[in-house]
């Protein structure tokens, strides 16, 4: 049975998602550059910079060298591996094939008050595309894709491409984008929704391998 223990913020937590929660701080300092390829991670670091117990820590290590984001070495410990160029572009090529799945998916499997739910989605980036704020614009179009995810009623898959949007977000958020940019994004967006609320898979399916195409050329430059 899992024990409960009281975290510094006073909430009351086990050890398993103490330890879910302390792997998605440290896989965020990684992926922003905040703990730099190379260094060291010991358990007394992490217990002094993120203000946990011992207890979670393990787990939490483990957990990110699986994502391949730690390498623990034999009697020297545990390094930041990082993502590299490569691993980027092959989580870009990865990526393109699982969103292409999804929305298959997506179509044949998505409900009347899911299509409803993706077309406010929708309505949001109009909105932050008109206000020109790529900030926003940039969180409504995680969250148009997570809904696609959901909507395929696959949870590997949706846990999958969720993985893969983290990884990729802040290589994102450094790319130069064009004067059109934000316009761009919204129609290859515009074309996905009218063809799932279609339920047109064909349509679906070109639309997302259109914009996935696109995506990775936008992230090569």
């Amino acid at each position: 049975m899992a024990v409960t223990i009281k975290s510094l913020s006073g909430i009351k937590q086990t050890n398993a998602s103490l330890s879910e929660d302390l792997a998605a701080r440290i896989r965020e300092d990684i992926l922003s550059g905040k703990l730099t390829d190379g260094s060291k991670l010991t358990e007394q670091t992490i217990c002094d910079k993120y203000k946990v117990s011992r207890t979670p820590v393990r787990e939490a290590l483990s957990k990110l060298e699986v994502e391949g984001l730690i390498e623990n070495i034999p009697n020297r410990g545990a390094f930041i591996r990082g993502l590299s160029a490569q691993d980027i572009a092959d989580i870009m090529t990865m990526r393109k094939i699982y969103e292409i799945q999804a929305v298959r998916w997506a179509v044949q499997r998505i409900t009347d008050e899911e299509i409803d739910e993706l077309e406010e989605n929708f309505e949001f980036m109009e909105f932050y595309t008109l206000k020109n704020d790529i900030e926003k614009m940039l969180n409504i179009n995680r969250s148009f894709h997570r809904m696609i995810y959901r909507a395929s009623h696959n949870r590997m898959l949706a846990q999958l491409l969720s993985a893969y949007q983290n990884y990729i977000r802040h290589d994102a958020s450094s790319l130069s984008r064009t004067e059109d940019y934000l316009q761009t994004v919204l129609q290859e967006h515009r074309q996905i929704f009218l063809a799932i609320r279609s339920r047109d898979e064909d349509a679906a399916v070109a639309a997302m391998e259109s914009h996935m195409n696109n995506s990775i050329r936008r992230h090569q430059k």
